[in-house]
């Protein structure tokens, strides 16, 4: 019972995360990325306004491309927002949400390779593996300057395997580092019964996670038994 409680608890942990994360970085896009955008917009505006001629149809173009290029990015945004923060989209659809908008607001490349079916698996094991990967992602993107990104997903005996990769800045995975959350994620994959090893040198980190579905059903069984 304790057991169940303990897991129950970092659950909901996990989903004020997701959205808090999520919230935080669509805040984010919208002062640092879109608010420039009408920031320029509005320069232009006051240039057009003190102008003693009239405007030509090519700077009403530029000005009229610069406000869609803002609309364009607030309605990726909007979409996020009414995905209920990707919580209620499963894994595979959430990475590929997270990967359109990284690629669409911060030029970054992110290749997506799966292997196989996406296995049926428990919803909250589900959910904790797309934060171990939405806080890893989010890692890469905040500390690595890598401009591509790479995860790959495997099934094969009765094994899910996951790797994420960047090719940026590494860092010494041996010692402590409080801002990247590691210890969080290596506990969140325990709680679930996988194994996560972690590798990072100068040419980028890579982070291998190994799910066991064979587990997840015994666990299953032993929640129907008690």
């Amino acid at each position: 019972m304790e057991s169940e409680i303990h897991f129950q608890s970092e659950l909901i942990k996990t989903r004020v995360e997701i959205k808090d994360q999520t919230l935080t970085e669509i805040s984010k896009e919208l002062h640092d990325n879109i608010g420039q955008i009408i920031s320029v917009a509005i320069m232009q505006l006051n240039m057009y306004s003190q102008k003693e001629e009239s405007i030509s149809k090519i700077e009403l173009d530029e000005l009229k491309s610069i406000m869609a290029k803002s609309l364009d990015e607030i309605r990726i945004l909007s979409r996020i927002i009414n995905k209920d923060n990707l919580i209620n989209t499963n894994f595979i659809e959430s990475i590929q949400n997270d990967f359109k908008r990284i690629e669409k607001l911060k030029n970054i490349t992110c290749d997506l390779e799966i292997n196989c079916d996406f296995p049926k698996i428990n919803v909250e094991h589900e959910l904790i593996l797309y934060r171990i990967f939405q806080e890893s992602i989010h890692n890469s993107l905040k500390h690595s300057s890598s401009k591509k990104i790479e995860m790959s997903i495997d099934c094969k005996d009765n094994f899910l395997t996951i790797m994420l990769k960047d090719f940026g800045i590494g860092f010494d995975s041996s010692q402590s580092h409080k801002g990247l959350g590691l210890n969080n994620i290596k506990f969140r994959a325990k709680l679930i019964g996988a194994k996560l090893a972690l590798n990072s040198n100068e040419k980028g980190t890579e982070i291998f996670l190994k799910y066991n579905l064979n587990k997840q059903d015994e666990n299953k069984e032993k929640s129907n038994n008690n």
